[in-house]
């Protein structure tokens, strides 16, 4: 099964945490986080509109303007940010809480609760994931992973988990 997160929504968080990452209180050019990211700068302007009226970002005029955030990166979801540019995370095919399935009978397929729990297990998933976790590298991922199989000690804010079997 692969529940896939849109393009909008990747990239959204990517450019947060970008933010997050070169901020350090002054505002950050979209043309630069474009350029780190390797995202189109038309298609960022376009995400931070969204995300600006999200209420999660802010813009400053003039020169040396850009983007800041509008929290503090402990205090801003990933779930909030994909939110943001309009990207429900869904693994079925029907519309979220809807008595309808998808089926041409307007019913539900065998398996529809198992994956729209799975939807609701991701979101739960990202609504307890911060940018401040992303950027200290609190997320247990495969790069963790191969670096502590490689003989890499992992970074000091990994979890003691991380060391596995």
């Amino acid at each position: 099964m692969n529940v896939k997160l849109s393009t909008k929504g990747r990239y959204a968080v990517m450019a947060m945490v970008d933010l997050a990452t070169h901020s350090k209180g002054h505002p950050v050019a979209l043309a630069d986080i474009a350029e780190r990211q390797e995202i189109s700068l038309s298609y960022l302007e376009q995400l931070f509109a969204k995300l600006r009226r999200g209420g999660l970002v802010r813009s400053v005029r003039g020169p040396g303007g850009g983007y800041l955030l509008a929290h503090a990166i402990d205090q801003t979801r990933v779930s909030d940010i994909i939110l943001a540019v309009d990207e429900p995370i869904r693994a079925t095919r029907c519309a979220p809480g809807s008595p309808a399935g998808c089926r041409v009978n307007r019913s539900r397929c065998l398996t529809h609760d198992l994956w729209e729990e799975l939807g609701n297990q991701i979101h739960l998933y990202l609504s307890s994931v911060t940018i401040a976790d992303v950027v200290n590298r609190r997320i247990l991922g495969t790069s963790q992973v191969i670096a502590h199989e490689e003989g890499a000690e992992p970074s000091a804010d990994a979890p003691a988990a991380a060391a596995g079997g």
